[in-house]
């Protein structure tokens, strides 16, 4: 069901990276109507991941690019993403792809536990 859902939304995009046909990262990214800034949308990417044997051969990286290529193509005028990760070299990796840190604060809410 969840799949489906993904699949029937147009603003919900499931990016693969590939190398030798073989799927080896991807990032979600999901465009947000919006009501301020002129009705522009902005963009969320999310669960941005590339696997160990692959890291460090631009695949995570053009993948981040094409992502915000599309979030412009739909006229966005911003793409966010939040990241866990603390250890520099995630942190440049999103740095290298154009996302600035320190511009905004985020924030993260979960349910209460029943």
């Amino acid at each position: 069901q969840v799949w489906r859902r993904i699949l029937d939304d147009p603003d919900h995009y499931l990016l693969i990276g590939e190398l030798d046909r073989r799927s080896v990262a991807c990032c979600t990214l999901v465009i947000v109507p919006n009501l301020t800034r002129g009705g522009r949308s902005y963009a969320l990417i999310e669960n941005v991941v590339t696997h160990t044997d692959f890291r460090g051969r631009g695949i995570g990286k053009a993948m981040m690019l094409h992502a915000q290529a599309l979030a412009w193509q739909r006229g966005c005028y911003k793409v966010m993403l939040l990241t866990g990760r603390k250890d520099e070299p995630t942190l440049r990796f999103y740095e290298s792809a154009g996302f600035l840190a320190g511009v905004k604060t985020g924030f993260i809410a979960y349910p209460p536990e029943s």
